[in-house]
């Protein structure tokens, strides 16, 4: 099926994101040497600064409340649930990939294998879910991890495997699946404080918050 010259006309794509992804993956194509290059590692590193997030998260909790804790071991199981959705929705909806619907378009990144679907974006799904994942246990370190995962997500749009609305819709996804955070953690919290009372959970998940009268003797 031919393409009109502005991408318009793409089954289940908008006419509108088909041209903004034209005009911002052919800006990332023509952009300089260490912009593609930052593009490209942004895309990527991503996950794990996401990771390290994560263990931090864990870290700090080991003092903290049962709740905090089982906010923070539930982070990471809210961003891998959002990531199987996002799969799910993929295989349901198999949209291809612009780079290869559109015609002959120059891009940053190497255009994925056919089959590779394109609605939603893992990579933006992953990124909401983890924001809105470490945002719950932590302000501070939760707004660096949204101000991260905006550009992140945009990247892929950049680097040309993503359509604009694959972005959006990914987002939205991973932040919804991560806002029953707090529910989950509700529902674990007795399970973290029983095992914080064995020497091996203690180890794992810390002792919880230090006595005030603990705190004055030591």
């Amino acid at each position: 099926m031919e393409r009109s010259p502005d991408g318009t006309g793409v089954p289940d794509v908008p006419d509108a994101s088909a041209r903004w992804y034209l005009d911002v993956a052919g800006l990332g194509a023509e952009s300089p040497e260490f912009a593609r290059l930052a593009g490209a590692v942004l895309t990527e590193a991503v996950v794990g600064v996401f990771v390290l997030m994560f263990v931090a998260l864990w870290w700090r909790a080991r003092r903290g409340s049962a709740v905090r804790a089982a906010r923070a071991l539930l982070a990471p199981v809210v961003t891998v649930l959002a990531h199987v959705a996002s799969e799910v929705t993929k295989s349901a909806w198999q949209v291809d990939r612009p780079c290869r619907t559109l015609g002959d378009v120059a891009t940053i990144a190497a255009c994925p294998e056919f089959g590779d679907w394109s609605f939603p974006s893992n990579h933006a799904t992953f990124a909401g879910a983890a924001a809105v994942a470490v945002l719950w246990s932590s302000g501070a370190l939760g707004l660096a991890a949204v101000v991260l995962a905006l550009p992140a997500a945009a990247s892929r749009v950049f680097v040309g495997v993503h359509y604009p609305h694959d972005v959006l819709a990914g987002l939205l996804l991973g932040a919804a699946v991560a806002a029953i955070l707090p529910l989950l953690a509700r529902l674990l919290t007795p399970l973290v404080a029983r095992v914080r009372t064995h020497p091996v959970g203690a180890r794992l998940l810390g002792a919880g918050p230090v006595p005030a009268s603990r705190e004055v003797r030591s």
